[in-house]
């Protein structure tokens, strides 16, 4: 603990005061040490207590102390290696502008007294070798605050970069999980889409035509058996079982056809047309032009009820253009599948393209929704 540090570093320098004092060569004019010089030799040990809480004060109050030791003319300067330590933890304190001005000031003022009173010059071996100390005291405190400061940033640095790391991992699964439930959601509702038209169909015409019921029921387990397909093609993908391995490529605008025929010729009629040079386009934008049309048609379906459903497909120069429009009873956006209409704006902004759905006149004329996906030409 840091207070145990600090009671040894002051029992420490204690110890090495009054071993000094008490060994130290008595010159011309000194005076003997007594206990007033033991004394102050101990004072300026206790006072490094403070160090680490008040560096500028403790260096102010050694120095004081070191100045009263030296005016009353006890031997050399005995009583050092508290200053040498005072100088130290005023260098490496964080905020030490305050006790390097008064570390500098006793510098200064004992190179002056030394010169002044031993009468020996600026340079001299006697002087060089304390004030040296003084200063090797100061550059030490500097290069370890340094050192930690470096040691601080890095640290900073590397919890920064796991907290971004955390955040981008964080993000991904966010969009992952949207991913995934857009996916189940289109699925789902294309499926039950499907079910629900094609089981009234077979309803009405069980009695008077068992073929036509039979064709209905035989759609319904067509779309059942692909639903289960992709629910379990995207189980393996969270799993991570064989990922890539056995899995059917995903959909793309040659798979339009099959959706539109999954929907049987009972019910409304679907029409899709095609205008335009078609052309393979980049796998996520067809992936999303066929979802953005199975999540229109199955709100269709399930929200207008319709008599026709109209899906078209224009090629652009600079990307397709869809439009999905019916004549049922239309309705809000809100009612249409609020879910839906996000994921279908969500994945059309994924490849940088928009999705805008409403009436396509006053009440009850239909619904219509429309996609641009930008896409360029591929080899």
């Amino acid at each position: 603990m840091p207070w145990v540090l600090d009671v040894a570093v002051c029992a420490f320098a204690a110890a090495a005061n009054v071993y000094r004092i008490g060994t130290g060569a008595l010159e011309s004019g000194d005076r003997s040490a007594d206990a007033w010089a033991f004394a102050l030799g101990a004072t300026m040990a206790l006072c490094l207590l403070g160090r680490r809480r008040r560096p500028a004060l403790v260096m102010a109050a050694v120095s004081f102390l070191w100045w009263i030791y030296h005016l009353c003319d006890y031997p050399g300067g005995a009583p050092a290696v508290a200053v040498w330590i005072a100088l130290y933890s005023a260098a490496v304190a964080p905020r030490r502008w305050a006790g390097l001005a008064q570390a500098v000031l006793l510098i200064a003022s004992d190179a002056s007294a030394r010169t002044r009173n031993d009468g020996v010059g600026l340079f001299d071996a006697v002087l060089d070798g304390s004030t040296v100390v003084f200063v090797a005291m100061l550059l030490l405190g500097d290069a370890v605050r340094s050192r930690r400061a470096r040691r601080a940033e890095y640290e900073g640095r590397l919890a920064a970069l796991a907290a971004r790391r955390e955040h981008e991992a964080a993000q991904r699964v966010a969009e992952e999980r949207i991913r995934i439930a857009r996916e189940l959601h289109d699925v789902a509702a294309h499926t039950i889409a499907v079910i629900g038209v094609q089981s009234s169909v077979a309803a009405e015409l069980l009695d008077d035509d068992p073929a036509r019921a039979r064709e209905a029921l035989g759609v319904v387990r067509r779309a059942t058996s692909e639903a289960l397909g992709e629910l379990r093609t995207t189980v393996r993908v969270l799993r991570d079982e064989g990922a890539g391995e056995g899995t059917a490529p995903a959909p793309g605008l040659d798979a339009l056809a099959r959706l539109v025929r999954a929907y049987g010729d009972a019910g409304p009629r679907i029409g899709l047309r095609t205008e335009g040079d078609a052309r393979e386009l980049p796998r996520p934008v067809e992936l999303t032009a066929y979802r953005i049309v199975q999540e229109a048609l199955a709100n269709a379906l399930r929200h207008g009820d319709p008599r026709t459903v109209e899906v078209i497909v224009r090629y652009r120069d600079g990307g397709l253009d869809l439009e999905v429009r019916d004549d049922g009873g239309g309705g809000a956006p809100a009612e249409q599948g609020g879910l839906g209409l996000r994921g279908m704006a969500e994945r059309a902004a994924g490849v940088g393209g928009w999705v805008e759905a409403g009436r396509s006149g006053p009440p009850g004329s239909g619904f219509r929704v429309r996609a641009w996906l930008p896409g360029e030409r591929t080899a």
